[in-house]
């Protein structure tokens, strides 16, 4: 309680240091809410989610709130690197405007390739100056190429390398935001062989970063941690990956809706059979979520309209790092191997990740899939 009542007072004092700024917008949220057709109880409640969301006590929904009133006084500079633009997509692709998309719209968006109306020596010279002015919120997106120093990525107009672009952009930053596994550990592009060198943008400068691991994030846990720091001004509690506990603090598989499935022994055999009509566990047909860290199955994508698994394909461990060699055969279970250092069992994995004694599986998991050919 104590802990909590001092994070309070922080967020209270953050909040009166941001009163203090400049706006950056010609209008306020409540504006932007009402040409939306966003309520105020609407907001309320969204700020009482992300509160939740969040892992912090219901009071705390009052300093959500006036932090996203106030969120125009953070500058956000946001770079691609080299990446698909799928974690861009994750958070704007919405088919109405919701209170994450808006209040993302609303914080003051300095720089971003995708988003923004300037190109060329604009684009540049909007990028300059907000470096230049410095304590802005930096999201990076994408894995930084290395080898060659950094030739097969060059952004702008000057012909800068990608890795130049993301040290110089980390000097002035208040804080890190690596959003996607691609930017957060390489992902796809540090798959094996890995010929451009791509790494993590944790791997190429010396300060603290925040990865959201996903191949994409959720809307939410990008809005989220981005709330957090407006409200804190600091890095919220982080697993030894550097991603926020609040999303990525539970295994995938203990929130699963097939859970029941699982313990039960009822696994789909192949695509498309009974089992998998009846929403049985997918476990067998490679499913990595005992191995993996995210919150997707009580967040969802898409307006929380679903995930993968909901869907009918196993989680393939998206959010993991070097999940695109580690969780190979993405059809198939993982078995007993090394993963991240450690022998593969969801046991020993969870125990060292969380920093925490998690629940095991790893007998469980045995059981359960023999469990009903014996009952047969």
């Amino acid at each position: 309680m104590e802990t909590h009542e001092a994070l309070y007072q922080q967020g209270v004092a953050r909040i009166e240091e941001l009163r203090k700024l400049q706006p950056r917008s010609g209008e306020t949220l409540q504006q932007k809410m009402e040409q939306n057709g966003i309520t105020r109880r609407d907001f309320m409640k969204w700020s009482a989610a992300v509160t939740a969301m969040l892992a912090l006590p219901l009071p705390f929904s009052t300093l959500v709130a006036e932090a996203a009133e106030l969120a125009d006084r953070v500058p956000l500079v946001w770079l691609h690197m080299a990446e698909c633009t799928g974690c861009s997509e994750s958070l704007i692709r919405t088919d109405t405007p919701n209170l994450d998309t808006l209040i993302f719209d609303y914080v003051s968006l300095e720089y971003h390739e995708t988003l923004m109306a300037a190109a060329g020596w604009q684009a540049e010279e909007n990028l300059e100056r907000a470096l230049a002015e410095g304590n802005y919120l930096l999201a990076v997106e994408g894995a930084v190429p290395t080898a060659n120093n950094g030739a097969f990525l060059t952004v702008g107009c000057k012909g800068h390398t990608g890795l130049h672009i993301v040290k110089e952009a980390a000097e002035n930053a208040a804080a890190i935001i690596s959003v996607g596994t691609c930017a957060a550990f390489g992902g796809i592009q540090a798959a094996a062989p890995n010929p451009t060198g791509a790494k993590g943008v944790y791997e190429v400068i010396d300060r603290p970063v925040i990865n959201l691991g996903g191949c994409p994030p959720s809307e939410k846990n990008i809005v989220g941690t981005l709330m957090y720091f407006i409200m804190f001004g600091k890095l919220p509690a982080l697993d030894m990956f550097n991603r926020p506990k609040w999303a990525y603090g539970a295994r995938v598989h203990d929130n699963c809706e097939r859970r029941g499935r699982f313990d039960a022994g009822e696994f789909v055999e192949e695509f498309g059979d009974q089992g998998a009509k009846d929403g049985y566990c997918l476990y067998k047909l490679g499913c990595k979520g005992p191995y993996t860290y995210n919150n997707c199955p009580t967040e969802r994508f898409n307006h929380h309209t679903s995930w993968p698994v909901l869907a009918g394909h196993g989680c393939i461990g998206c959010s993991e790092p070097n999940f695109w060699d580690d969780m190979a055969d993405f059809e198939k279970p993982l078995g007993r191997q090394l993963l991240h250092g450690l022998d593969a069992t969801s046991d020993t994995v969870g125990a060292v990740i969380l920093g925490a004694t998690a629940v095991g599986i790893g007998a469980h998991a045995v059981a359960s899939i023999f469990a009903k050919s014996e009952e047969e």
